[in-house]
C-alpha cells in the first residue's frame, strides 16, 4: 500500500507526489529502532511526544512521518498531518485487516497468552498454513496494530497469509473491545482468569468481565475456545449464542491431556486428545501450566484443520519463550529454569509445583521477586505464597524486593527456615552465586519491573565468568 493510499483512508493530504508514491518497508513508533523505508508514527505519549523525534526518524531514512502537528525543523512535504496519530496507526491496521477478511485468532488472559500465541502460530506452520503473529509481546493499542501491518510490511501481499494470532493484553475495563474492534476476531481464546491487575479491579470477577470482552466481540458465525478447568472462564460460554470449543485438564472438555508425566528437566509427555483423535506427545515444555497452553492451541489448529500427528510431531520440537520456563545450565551442574518475564500467584505456584516434580534435582531453590498490581490483599497474598512453597517441599527460598518480604515471613511461618528476603536482584544473584552447589536447580521468577533477570545475568557471571560474586 502506497503513502498516498494511507493518506485517503485518514482523509489527509499526501506528501509530496515523489514521496506519495513509496511503499513503506515497515512501520514504527520509535526512532532509535526505525530502519530506512519505514514510516514514522509520531506517537504522543505519557511521558515523551513523538513530535520531537521526528527529525532523527527522518535521518535515519524513514520515508515519511505521520504528525499532528509538523515540527519546525521538519520539511512539511516528507509528513503525512492527521488529527491523531495513535488513531492514525489504529485506522490503518484496522482497514487493512478487513481488506485482507481471512481468521484473525485473538489471544487473551490473565497468563499464557504469548506462550498461546507462539504454540497456535507454530502448529499452523506446521500444518502448511503462513501465519502472521504479534511481534513479541507487542499486545497493547501501539503493539497490537503494528503486528497487524505485518500484513503489508517488507513488501509483503496480504493474501499471503491464511491467519493472524495476536495476543491482547488489558490492564482496564473497554481495553479489550478497543483492541477486538481494530482486530475483528474470528477466533477469541481465553486462557485463564487470576488474581493479577487487581491494583485496577475491584475483584477477579471484574478481570473476567474484561477478557470477556473478546467473547463480546466474536462475530455470529465465530468460535469461542475456552478454559474449562477456570470457573470465570468457562461460564463466558453462556454469554453468546455462538460456538464454543473447550479445552482443559481436570474437565470433560473438547480437547483434553491424560496421563500427564512429568519428564524432569526434558519436559512433559501426555496424550492429546482432540475431536479427531488421540496421540501421545512429548513436549521439551515443562508444566501443567504448558499443557494447558498446548491444549488452547491444539483447539485452534484443529479446527483449522491441521492433522493430529503434524501437532504431535511439532510439539516434539517446540521452544519455551524467551524468559518463560527457558532451561539455562550453568557450570558446575547446576541449572536455572528462568521465568523471570513475569509473575503472579498462580504462576508462581505453578512453578514452584513444577520445580518440586524435578526428581534429579538435589536442592530445589527459588528466587522470586516482588508481584505486582495485586491491590489490597498484594500483602496477604504474597505472604499465602509463601506458606504454599514451604508447604510443597521446597528447600530455599530467596525474597527480592518490596512485598516479597511477606513472601518470606509466610514460607519461614509454615516451617520453612531456608528463607531469606534481599533487596535487588544482583543481590540475590551475587548470593546464589557463592551459595548453589553442584546439581542445585533454580526457579527465577518476578514481575517483570522488578527485573529478575538481572539475577540470572548476575550468577551467570559469577559461574562462567569466573567474576566475584560481590
Amino acid at each position: 500500500m502506497r503513502l498516498r493510499e494511507m493518506a485517503e483512508i485518514w482523509g489527509a493530504t499526501p506528501p509530496a507526489p515523489e514521496i506519495a508514491e513509496q511503499q513503506p518497508r515497515g512501520f514504527s513508533i520509535d526512532s532509535r529502532t526505525i530502519r530506512p523505508g519505514e514510516l514514522f508514527f509520531a506517537i504522543k505519549g505519557r511521558v515523551r511526544d513523538g513530535h520531537a523525534f521526528v527529525p532523527e526518524a527522518l535521518q535515519k531514512g524513514a520515508c515519511a512521518a505521520v504528525v499532528s502537528e509538523v515540527p519546525s525543523d521538519v520539511p512539511a512535504e516528507r509528513t503525512i498531518r492527521v488529527r491523531d496519530t495513535l488513531w492514525a496507526l489504529q485506522e490503518l491496521a484496522r482497514v487493512v485487516r478487513r481488506r485482507w477478511g481471512r481468521t484473525v485468532i485473538g489471544i487473551t488472559g490473565s497468563s499464557g497468552k504469548t506462550m498461546t500465541k507462539e504454540l497456535v502460530a507454530r502448529l499452523l506452520e506446521a500444518g502448511g498454513y503462513r501465519v502472521i503473529k504479534t511481534i513479541g509481546n507487542y499486545n497493547n493499542a501501539y503493539g497490537l496494530p503494528l503486528s497487524l501491518l505485518g500484513l503489508i510490511a517488507e513488501g509483503a501481499s496480504p493474501e499471503a497469509f491464511h491467519y493472524a494470532v495476536l495476543e491482547m493484553g488489558m490492564s482496564a475495563p473497554g481495553e479489550i473491545a478497543h483492541l477486538a474492534r481494530i482486530a475483528q476476531p474470528t477466533i477469541g481464546v481465553v486462557t485463564t482468569v487470576s488474581a493479577v491487575h487487581l491494583e485496577f479491579f475491584p475483584s477477579v470477577e471484574a478481570i473476567a468481565e474484561a477478557k470477556a470482552e473478546l467473547v463480546d466481540a466474536l462475530p455470529a458465525d465465530g468460535l469461542a475456545v475456552l478454559n474449562a478447568d477456570n470457573p470465570l472462564v468457562a461460564r463466558m460460554r453462556w454469554r453468546r449464542p455462538i460456538a464454543v470449543r473447550t479445552f482443559g485438564i481436570e474437565s470433560e472438555a473438547d480437547v483434553r491431556a491424560r496421563d500427564i508425566r512429568g519428564l524432569g528437566l526434558e519436559g512433559t509427555a501426555f496424550t492429546l486428545i482432540t475431536p479427531s483423535g488421540e496421540s501421545r506427545v512429548r513436549t521439551p515444555l515443562l508444566g501443567r501450566h504448558q499443557v494447558l497452553n498446548i491444549l488452547a492451541a491444539a483447539a485452534v489448529a484443529d479446527v483449522c484443520g491441521v492433522p493430529l500427528a503434524v501437532m504431535a510431531e511439532a510439539l516434539a520440537t517446540v521452544a519455551p519463550y524467551a524468559r518463560r520456563g527457558e532451561i539455562v545450565r550453568l557450570p558446575q551442574g547446576i541449572v536455572v529454569i528462568d521465568d523471570s518475564y513475569n509473575s503472579n500467584p498462580r504462576s508462581l505456584l505453578e512453578m514452584a509445583r513444577t520445580l518440586r516434580e524435578i526428581e534429579s534435582a538435589r536442592r530445589r531453590v527459588i528466587a522470586a521477586g516482588e508481584m505486582l498490581e495485586l491491590g489490597e490483599r498484594a500483602a496477604a497474598m504474597h505472604r499465602e505464597c509463601g506458606q504454599e512453597i514451604a508447604r510443597l517441599g521446597i528447600d530455599l527460598l530467596i525474597g527480592v524486593r518490596g512485598l516479597a518480604r511477606e513472601l518470606v515471613e509466610g514460607a519461614r511461618e509454615a516451617g520453612l527456615e531456608a528463607a531469606l528476603f534481599l533487596e535487588t536482584p544482583e543481590e540475590a544473584g551475587r548470593w546464589l552465586a557463592e551459595q548453589v552447589r553442584p546439581g542445585d536447580v533454580i526457579l527465577i521468577k518476578g514481575s517483570r519491573a522488578v527485573g529478575m533477570e538481572r539475577a540470572l545475568e548476575t550468577l551467570r557471571r559469577a559461574l562462567v565468568h569466573g567474576e566475584e560474586a560481590r
